[in-house]
């Protein structure tokens, strides 16, 4: 079935439930606020983008999810894949390169492939999940330590060579925001897991900064004050060698928006006993990566963290999720310029933690004992990810699980995504 959600939640809408729905809405912007601005200036983009990806993205992918409770967003996984297309084809290029891979999904949808999920190996998904992380974090320690590393490459090996070459500019400052904005974020939620952490902890650390006078930068020093409204929308520059050469990329958002978001939405309806429908998550998917772009934006796709958070707060409808698109909206329009006070090392913090998360290292050790070929599997996608490209690692890391897969007589059982 290919209808959203929406349109099924409407039928028995009530005032206590829209009073929920807001409550989390609130609160998931809370949370997606930092994060947004972060994974844009990973990205190689700006914080304005991060906040115009949430505003539009979310609010078309809650309007026609086929999940009552996602909630759409940039995501740490498209970091990798964004800024290696930002750096060779330029912000241009990645907007025609979203809309394609808006289109390929939208075709997934209506080809029913959402429920191929269960065909990709978990150890693949667990492997190019540990390997972003790990490319998110080499990502961030420029900022976290304060180097002065100019235009850092994206591949691994010169990314780490230019950063060892900055060593020399080093700030202990930089490093102490970090290191305590990573600190709150831990205590906080661990000791009140129900409050706004990370813009406790980012606005914390900023206020500190600002109020000491201290010699870190900020989003405004380095991208100057965010525009107070959402920009037109604009139709890139499109020709046949364009597409051709930027189809691998197409194919890998394509591939990561799909996939994400339906491990969202998995795990959402664990949360609360809810039921998606995959076809309608790929169809949403799909309209929001195409409309998206038009405004500037980067890929979206469902967001675990934020989607969870919102089921915990008590969003059951995607008005929820609708919400919260039009809160971060009016923070942009209202006060958006307090963005530009936010320090750039706890930033860097929130994508640290970020990263740590996706690692999962208390399931390190369950990874070990898996049976030597599924581990040997999750090693390759592992490494092709961190020191070859992310395009490699995933066919390359589908094609063995698939083959390893019928070469055990399709034996082996149908994964399930834990919560992440």
């Amino acid at each position: 079935m290919r209808r959203p959600k929406l349109f099924d939640t409407m039928r028995d809408y009530s005032w206590r439930l829209f009073r929920a729905d807001a409550l989390a809405g609130i609160s998931v912007a809370l949370v997606a606020l930092p994060l947004c601005i972060a994974i844009a200036i990973a990205s190689g983009s700006t914080p304005f983008v991060g906040l115009v990806t949430a505003i539009i993205g979310g609010f078309v992918i809650s309007l026609t999810s086929g999940s009552r409770v996602q909630i759409g967003g940039p995501t740490g996984a498209f970091i990798v894949v964004v800024y290696g297309v930002i750096q060779d084809h330029g912000m241009d290029g990645l907007i025609v390169a979203t809309i394609m891979a808006g289109l390929i999904l939208i075709l997934a949808g209506y080809l029913r492939a959402g429920r191929l999920i269960a065909l990709i190996p978990e150890a693949v998904i667990n492997g190019f999940t540990i390997g972003i992380a790990a490319i998110i974090a080499a990502s961030q320690l420029a900022d976290a330590m304060g180097l002065s590393a100019g235009k850092v490459p994206a591949d691994m090996i010169p990314k780490i060579e230019a950063l060892w070459a900055a060593r020399g500019s080093f700030s202990g400052t930089a490093f102490a925001i970090t290191a305590a904005t990573i600190a709150a974020i831990l205590l906080l939620r661990r000791w009140r897991p129900r409050w706004p952490v990370l813009v406790i902890a980012v606005g914390a650390a900023s206020l500190a900064v600002l109020s000491l006078n201290l010699p870190v930068d900020t989003v405004g020093s380095r991208f100057g004050a965010l525009p107070s409204g959402l920009p037109a929308p604009h139709w890139p520059q499109v020709t046949i060698e364009r597409l051709v050469e930027l189809l691998p990329s197409a194919l890998t958002i394509a591939f990561l928006a799909g996939v994400e978001s339906l491990l969202s939405a998995i795990v959402a309806d664990r949360m609360f006993g809810g039921q998606h429908r995959p076809s309608a998550e790929l169809l949403a998917q799909g309209y929001a990566n195409v409309l998206t772009p038009l405004f500037g934006g980067l890929p979206v796709t469902g967001a675990i963290a934020r989607t969870a958070t919102n089921v915990r707060a008590g969003g059951r409808t995607p008005v929820a999720g609708m919400v919260h698109a039009l809160v971060i909206l009016f923070v942009l329009l209202v006060a958006g310029g307090l963005a530009g006070a936010l320090a750039l090392p706890a930033l860097a913090a929130v994508l640290l933690v970020t990263a740590a998360n996706m690692a999962e290292p208390e399931k390190w050790r369950e990874h070990w004992s898996l049976p030597w070929d599924e581990r040997l599997l999750l090693l390759l996608t592992l490494i092709l990810t961190v020191f070859a490209d992310l395009t490699i690692a995933i066919g390359v890391g589908v094609a063995l699980g698939l083959v390893l897969r019928w070469r055990k007589g399709g034996r082996t059982a149908l994964w399930t995504p834990r919560e992440r």
